[in-house]
């Protein structure tokens, strides 16, 4: 497979979801291309993160199948013994199955408190420092343009610079609603805000405009283009106005 599958078709891998003729594709590409298939446990991991982080559920052990090691060590194999499709068996079997039970298990948790997946992915990146951006911006319109590539007709990311704070970084999120996008402002003074952005869901549930706070966290949440959103910050007065005036440009 010269073509590299689109994102949509691996994130409905992660999850299971990809069946037939263009899962098998995905599996020869992820068995070939070591580096992504190293991407792909990384949203494993923060896929297990987030499951433990929201349900308070122990973490199962990092799936060794999609180690970049292993992943080398097969195409060899494959080189020597044509083994590339026992060796996608694998990776099929490592992250359909261990993908779709970190996932599903968000479901309940995203249908009582919206936007739990948010303030997780604040928490896990700007509090806990448990996971790293994907990208870091280098000039102007960086950031956007990540987000463009992954999410059509989404809402433009928020201007914060009149209130100080600038994006850092971005990083992609495997939820049960569907592929999940942060993109991270800080100021001066290292306060955080995110924009968040995923679908609604198989189910096309749609957010109300509302926020909620928890855990001295608030996340202010909207619907638009087709995704749901959310600005997390702190539970403190002046990061809370400028999420909350990032949420009103964007309605």
């Amino acid at each position: 497979m010269n073509t590299p599958p689109s994102e949509h078709d691996i994130h409905a891998y992660v999850d299971g979801r990809l069946k037939g003729a263009p899962r098998e594709a995905v599996e020869r590409y992820l068995a070939r291309h070591p580096e992504r298939a190293a991407e792909v446990l990384g949203w494993q991991r923060d896929a297990q993160r987030l499951r433990a982080a929201i349900g308070g559920a122990q973490l199962p052990p990092d799936n060794g199948a999609l180690h970049p090691g292993v992943v080398r060590a097969r195409r060899r194999q494959r080189r020597i013994a044509r083994l590339s499709l026992a060796a996608a068996a694998v990776l099929c079997l490592g992250l359909g199955g261990v993908g779709g039970w970190q996932v599903r298990g968000m479901r309940s948790e995203v249908a009582v408190a919206p936007m739990a997946d948010a303030m997780t992915a604040y928490r896990l990146v700007a509090m806990d420092h448990a996971a790293r951006p994907d990208v870091v911006p280098q000039r102007a319109g960086d950031m956007q343009a990540w987000l463009d590539a992954h999410f059509e007709h989404a809402a433009r990311l928020p201007d914060l610079g009149g209130a100080g704070f600038h994006a850092v970084g971005g990083r992609l999120f495997a939820t049960d609603q569907g592929p999940a996008a942060m993109v991270l402002y800080e100021d001066a003074a290292g306060h955080a805000i995110s924009f968040y952005v995923r679908p609604p869901g198989p189910r096309n549930h749609l957010l109300p405009t509302g926020q909620r706070s928890d855990g001295g966290l608030v996340a202010q949440y909207w619907s638009g283009q087709g995704y749901n959103y959310a600005m997390v910050s702190r539970d403190d007065r002046v990061d809370a106005q400028v999420a909350a005036q990032a949420r009103q440009q964007s309605i």
